[in-house]
């Protein structure tokens, strides 16, 4: 499927609208609620569903949309879908509770198990991201022109590691020193992506829990400025391809033509 400018634009105006809505609770006293599986949820998650949803229905009233905040589509349903947006309205709400400005809202359009367009706006730096498979992708701060960005290759010396500010976890934590020598930053939501996509980090490894909506936006990013994302195994995360909608383990990396999996001991014998 093929992706014109007219309709990335529209989704950044989307993105950065429901991102003006977050910012205004962010502003505020807010109430913060748990979800079934304890995550919390406030107002600024479905005032950004709300913007997003309702803006994505009236540009492509033929693609289906799935939100975190709208997740309960069957999977006999859901495997019937060619393409299909998929939205974190706000991916990164322990950060928004906590308020260190590490979140971000995520927009994707899935085609065929691939995230084909990405969208990453970080409202409180005002700053968009957007990835568009054999287009490239791009970083906008404010009102000054998108510029294209691209990963580091070679990945630089000592690796540039980013881990989850509010996810760390043990399997990493083993798998540290065979990176050595490394600096690691903690960065919050699909910044982490970002961080890889423009060139300011070299390798996000992630085995701890995500679901598909954290991680597909960012991907488009990621692959469109020359990385890649890759499970476990080798092979590239792709998206409806099952019942359940979390992730299983990844590695993002600037640099495509490291074998990071054999510097991992990933790989089996």
């Amino acid at each position: 499927m093929s992706v014109d400018a007219k309709l990335l634009s529209d989704v950044v105006t989307l993105a950065r609208r429901a991102g003006d809505a977050i910012l205004g609770v962010y502003g505020q006293q807010f109430e913060v609620t748990n979800k079934a599986d304890q995550s919390p949820l406030t107002l600024a998650d479905t005032k950004s569903h709300d913007i997003i949803v309702q803006g994505l229905q009236a540009l492509t009233p033929q693609i289906p949309v799935l939100s975190e905040e709208a997740s309960d589509i069957p999977y006999s349903e859901r495997s019937r879908w060619q393409r299909y947006w998929l939205v974190d309205p706000l991916d990164g709400t322990k950060e928004f509770v906590s308020r260190n400005g590490e979140f971000t809202v995520n927009i994707a359009l899935i085609d065929g198990h691939d995230a084909v367009l990405g969208v990453v706006h970080v409202p409180v730096t005002d700053t968009t991201y957007t990835g568009v498979q054999n287009l490239g992708a791009t970083r906008q701060t404010g009102h000054e022109p998108a510029v294209s960005i691209h990963t580091t290759t070679p990945a630089l010396t000592p690796l540039r590691i980013v881990g989850s500010r509010s996810h760390r976890d043990a399997v990493l934590d083993r798998y540290l020193p065979q990176l050595e020598p490394y600096q690691l930053v903690a960065v919050g939501s699909s910044i982490k992506f970002c961080l890889v996509a423009e060139g300011s980090a070299d390798f996000y490894p992630r085995f701890g829990p995500t679901s598909e909506w954290d991680t597909a936006a960012a991907q488009a990013v990621v692959e469109a400025a020359g990385g890649r994302v890759i499970q476990t195994d080798g092979k590239r995360l792709r998206y409806n391809t099952k019942a359940e909608v979390l992730n299983p383990h990844f590695l993002v990396s600037g640099d495509p033509h490291r074998d990071w999996m054999n510097e991992l001991s990933l790989r089996s014998s």
